[in-house]
């Protein structure tokens, strides 16, 4: 039984996923890398968990964002208040000062923000800026400097304990990896981000294996640096989910309106937008996210998406960040020879910029979100395999082992070409991590799981390109993606 395997081979990071349970942490708005961190803390070796336990952690360390008005009071009342949070900290040149701010509770806006003991900066350095944020338990405490008749106050972290309670050994994920087939392996993925492989069911009822693949395309920004997707899909399919619950290296936009300083670059206060401190950027229902100067986003993000630069007034700085758009579509218009992407968003739909997108998933042929869907049963802790994701993206052996497997015709076009090797590379990275060369994938695995996605993803962008500037795209060489093979 796949569940025994698991257990056998993860040990210490599996946890026991149940319906019931994901409903409980839902209702409490805790994201499923939190949940399973809990449940294993406070759980027995069956799986038994003490909800009472759950509830006072969560009640003490975990707060709302309401709560945080609460805080502030007893700290300006001489108390200092201990809890989790996801903190980003920022050197300020000007003052010398080292800052934070709590985005989770409004940011220096909202008055969650302030001055971190220099001490904690002196301890913590490696972890609190090396990464743009990052999550721990911080004490916080109000401190006021200046004379006795004009005091000014402030709060100041005077304590900081990091929430990293796995280490991520990727040698030894591998080693894990390995003891599975192909098949085996897909399954324990789907179970990893919390989902049963048993509820992707075909017309006749039947488990769909390509259901479970198109699935697993979303997962390929969380592996590799700087994929950019599009999926377009009926409500209900989970989207949302994997972009926002999955990990917290990653950030998704739900409605509102898009400033160029929050996704790009702020020149007033010269640090960089979600683009520099996430390992993707989702736009969630897009159709409803308005942008403040669409114009002059869309010329940041062509660059951007193309090579990889933010670029300031006076700055110019490297991000990897995947950009991923999701809309809605109806069923009428499931068809990928006709034009899918009008209705999607002016700063994405004109032909440049979705020409840098480097593939299409078909959200259409993924099954709607139902309780057969969910995870039940013995699985890989999911703020685990989240990090061991992330930690994938600085991976480089899967970049050769595709260049040693791929034919690429002469004159082939170059955006083309590095989608197709972009997903490729992203695909071994999520489906063969444990391949050292090319000889540790069977070719037609290879082929089957690897390549012939990449290119299907990149052919609908290519086709859509046809479509809606066909002056530019649809004509001989340039409407169709190059015909690159296997080298045997």
């Amino acid at each position: 039984m796949l569940e025994d395997k698991i257990r056998e081979v993860f040990e210490d990071m599996v946890v026991l996923k149940d319906p019931k349970r994901s409903e409980y942490f839902s209702k409490l708005s805790i994201p499923s890398y939190m949940r399973d961190w809990l449940v294993m803390k406070f759980s027995d070796e069956d799986g038994t968990i003490d909800y009472d336990s759950i509830r006072r952690y969560i009640n003490r360390y975990i707060p709302s964002r309401e709560d945080y008005e609460q805080f502030k009071f007893r700290m300006t009342n001489g108390e200092t208040v201990q809890f989790l949070a996801r903190v980003r900290v920022a050197v300020d040149i000007k003052t010398g000062r080292t800052r934070f701010e709590l985005p989770d509770f409004g940011g220096q806006r909202g008055g969650a923000g302030g001055v971190v003991n220099h001490d904690v900066v002196e301890k913590w350095q490696d972890i609190l800026l090396r990464e743009s944020e990052n999550w721990g338990i911080i004490s916080l405490a109000w401190q006021t400097e200046g004379s006795k008749n004009n005091p000014k106050g402030f709060i100041s972290m005077v304590e900081y304990k990091p929430f990293c309670p796995y280490t991520i050994d990727l040698d030894d994920f591998k080693e894990y990896r390995a003891e599975f087939d192909i098949h085996e392996w897909i399954d324990v993925v789907l179970t990893a981000i919390d989902y049963n492989p048993e509820g992707y069911v075909d017309e006749n009822g039947e488990i769909s294996e390509q259901k479970k693949l198109y699935f697993l395309r979303r997962l390929l920004p969380f592996v590799e640096k700087r994929v950019n997707l599009i999926e377009l899909a009926p409500k209900g399919t989970g989207k949302s989910y994997i972009f926002d619950k999955i990990s917290k290296r990653g950030w998704l936009i739900s409605g509102g309106t898009v400033s160029r300083a929050s996704l790009i670059y702020d020149n007033t206060k010269k640090t960089g937008g979600l683009l520099t401190r996430f390992d993707y950027v989702g736009f969630d229902e897009v159709q409803s996210i308005s942008f403040s100067d669409p114009g002059q986003i869309q010329q940041a993000l062509k660059h951007y998406m193309e090579f990889g630069e933010i670029k300031g007034f006076d700055a110019q700085t490297p991000a990897d960040a995947g950009v991923i758009v999701l809309g809605n579509i109806d069923a009428e218009r499931f068809d990928t020879n006709k034009n899918m992407v009008e209705h999607i968003s002016s700063v994405f739909g004109e032909s440049a910029t979705l020409d840098r997108f480097h593939g299409f998933i078909p959200g259409w042929e993924i099954p709607r979100m139902n309780s057969s869907m969910i995870a039940n049963g013995w699985a890989i802790n999911t703020e685990y395999f989240a990090e061991v994701m992330h930690a994938l993206r600085e991976d480089l052996i899967q970049d050769s082992i595709v260049d040693d497997c791929l034919v690429i015709p002469k004159e082939a076009d170059q955006r083309d070409l590095t989608a197709i090797k972009r997903l490729c590379t992203a695909l071994v990275k999520l489906l063969y991590p444990h391949a050292r060369t090319k000889e540790d994938i069977d070719p037609q695995e290879f082929i089957d799981y690897c390549l012939n996605p990449a290119k299907d993803m990149r052919a609908v962008i290519k086709k859509q390109l046809c479509i809606i500037d066909p002056h530019e795209f649809d004509k001989p060489g340039k409407n169709t993606i190059p015909d690159i093979q296997y080298k045997y």
